[in-house]
């Protein structure tokens, strides 16, 4: 498994939150695993939230059940969104959020070049793989988590 690999759910998780969601693993190691759920929007946009209600309507993602006090991003655009970390070759995790924010509320950012996420998933040393193991997920390539 790397950074960059996109994981979807099987049936096995019928009924949980992880029901139809497709993942990009943003971070792999010896710890562990973090990733985002790409294909569920959450039902309320940026500009919804208290604290971006000046802005325009952007999409939120449903990240994942973890930390759903925060906001996580993925982008594509190093050349506005600064210091982010590499995920795969074009995409990048984090890094300027108040210039990802002003670079939507110009326009100069869009949906096919940043996703924003409230929460993330999350694994401890070896439980993705366990998890993989047991079929709960199946290990898939190709699909633009821009989409």
């Amino acid at each position: 498994m790397k950074t960059g690999t996109i994981i979807t759910a099987t049936s096995l998780l019928k009924d949980t939150f992880f029901e139809a969601a497709a993942l990009l693993i943003t971070q792999y190691n010896d710890k562990g695993a973090m990733g985002f759920v790409i294909n569920k929007r959450f039902e309320r946009t940026l500009n919804q939230l208290a604290e971006f209600k000046n802005g325009l309507p952007f999409p939120i993602y449903d990240g994942g059940p973890v930390d759903r006090e925060h906001l996580y991003f993925i982008h594509r655009r190093p050349d506005i969104v600064t210091g982010g970390e590499p995920v795969c070759e074009g995409v990048f995790l984090g890094g300027d959020f108040a210039a990802a924010v002003k670079a939507i509320n110009n326009s100069k950012l869009t949906e096919q070049d940043v996703k924003i996420f409230l929460g993330y998933c999350g694994w401890d040393t070896a439980e993705l793989e366990a998890e993989i193991e047991e079929g709960s997920w199946e290990v898939t390539n190709g699909q633009d988590m821009f989409r």
